[in-house]
């Protein structure tokens, strides 16, 4: 009977440990096994079958930090330059009286003004001015060179920066302490200030251009009533401002001052009537003499504007070529009228204005719309912005005309001077366009 019941103890014993294993072994198996879910469900994620994961959180985008898209490829034979140091799409540009300095502005809270001196080199400095909770749309010189105007995108208003010059020759750049006050109703297509420092001008997409003192006071109103403004701007004279948008016309006011300083008036001075449909965009040479145009027609116009519209002169239309166009376009005459410049998109075409025949031919020069486009005071450079880089070309077609033109008179000059001058200005220009060739190959 002992003998029995001590085999009965251990038979229960070894069961009891039999149940214990299983059990055990079912709780690993249960750690181990993946949850229940659709058979897609680990092809619709990207996991592995048999692993769980759980479901990633959308990150939210940090402050001040932008995704930057790869730099756009550019190249071309006349690329002097490319200034590369904005973060953010560059959206306007200046070049100063003085010819030294180019200013540049982005979306990227900074304007960077760049030494004009620099674009032959391969390095590119630049000088940078941080916007203070906004970025700058629009940014112009002041005709002295030690200050410049920008408009504010999201303030919607005008903000002065004044530049200081280091003993190193660097600037710093200081906020006026308050912006202009806000007085448009509809988004700003362009700013300028005078040559001659008496106004500032700002124009918005409604028809409503204002003329502003420097000191933040409005002086006049205009009413362009052309049903909407597509550009405006100051001549580089700075007697002038002048719009154009949906009719077929460019209309120029004159902004009138006394012998001593204090403002008149702004009275209606002539307008340029020829082209078929609105126009785009028009340009002054540095002189005001002459102006060019590009409209929805498909062509492009010069004119003479050397005139006395007081004394009911208007202005002589010199030459009318074909083009393509598509918005946004803009248009460039160069400070000497020799070369004009109208991009479409993304391409640039150049013309001589002498006889309108295409010189230069640039496709694909951004990775966005061009935004501006603008000569150099020398007439020896283009430039264009429209993504993070600004593209600097030689101006190979404006020594070909210089060399045309000075040519010519030589035939005809009797004066030894003056024939020295005329040859003495062909050398030079030769001389450009040898440097370049040889920069080429």
């Amino acid at each position: 009977m002992a003998a029995a019941a001590a085999l009965i103890g251990v038979s229960l014993l070894l069961g009891a440990l039999v149940l214990l294993l299983v059990a055990a072994l079912g709780r690993g198996k249960a750690r181990g096994a993946p949850a229940a879910q659709p058979p897609d469900a680990a092809v619709a994620n990207g996991a592995a079958a048999g692993r769980t994961r759980e479901p990633k959180r959308p990150k939210l985008p940090s402050r001040g930090r932008r995704e930057k898209l790869p730099q756009h490829s550019f190249a071309h034979p006349l690329l002097a330059a490319a200034l590369k140091g904005h973060s953010g799409s560059v959206t306007c540009l200046d070049f100063s009286s003085n010819g030294k300095y180019l200013a540049s502005c982005a979306d990227d809270r900074t304007v960077r003004v760049w030494s004009t001196r620099d674009f032959p080199e391969r390095e590119h400095r630049c000088l940078r001015a941080n916007v203070e909770l906004d970025h700058a749309a629009l940014v112009r010189f002041s005709p002295d060179c030690r200050a410049f105007i920008t408009w504010l995108a999201n303030g919607e208003t005008i903000r002065v920066y004044k530049m200081t010059k280091k003993e190193d020759g660097s600037f710093t750049f200081t906020a006026a302490p308050e912006d202009f006050p806000k007085k448009h109703k509809a988004p700003i297509i362009n700013i300028g200030i005078a040559e001659t420092g008496k106004f500032i001008m700002t124009a918005s997409s409604d028809t409503t251009i204002l003329i502003w003192d420097l000191k933040g006071e409005v002086l006049a109103n205009i009413n362009t009533n052309q049903m909407n403004n597509a550009f405006a701007s100051v001549s580089p004279c700075g007697r002038f401002v002048a719009s154009c948008g949906f009719t077929p016309d460019v209309k120029v006011w004159e902004v009138c001052f006394g012998k001593s300083g204090d403002f008149r008036e702004v009275v209606r001075a002539f307008e340029l009537k020829g082209h078929s449909a609105g126009v785009y965009s028009f340009s002054f040479s540095n002189d005001s003499r002459r102006m060019a145009t590009v409209s929805k027609d498909g062509t492009w116009k010069l004119w003479d504007t050397d005139i006395e519209y007081k004394k009911q002169q208007d202005p002589y239309l010199l030459l009318t070529g074909k083009c393509e166009v598509s918005e946004p376009c803009h248009i460039a005459l160069s400070p000497d009228a020799r070369v004009m410049a109208i991009s479409c998109g993304t391409n640039i075409i150049m013309y001589n204005t002498r006889r309108g025949e295409e010189e230069e031919r640039f496709l694909n020069v951004h990775g966005e719309y061009i935004t501006d486009l603008a000569f150099d005071i020398n007439s020896r450079y283009l430039v264009s912005c429209g993504d993070r880089a600004i593209r600097v070309f030689h101006n190979t077609a404006g020594y070909r005309a210089v060399m045309e033109e000075m040519k010519g008179m030589l035939k005809k000059a009797t004066n030894m001077a003056t024939r020295e001058r005329l040859q003495q200005q062909i050398t030079d220009a030769q001389s450009a366009l040898d440097s370049i060739s040889a920069k080429k190959d």
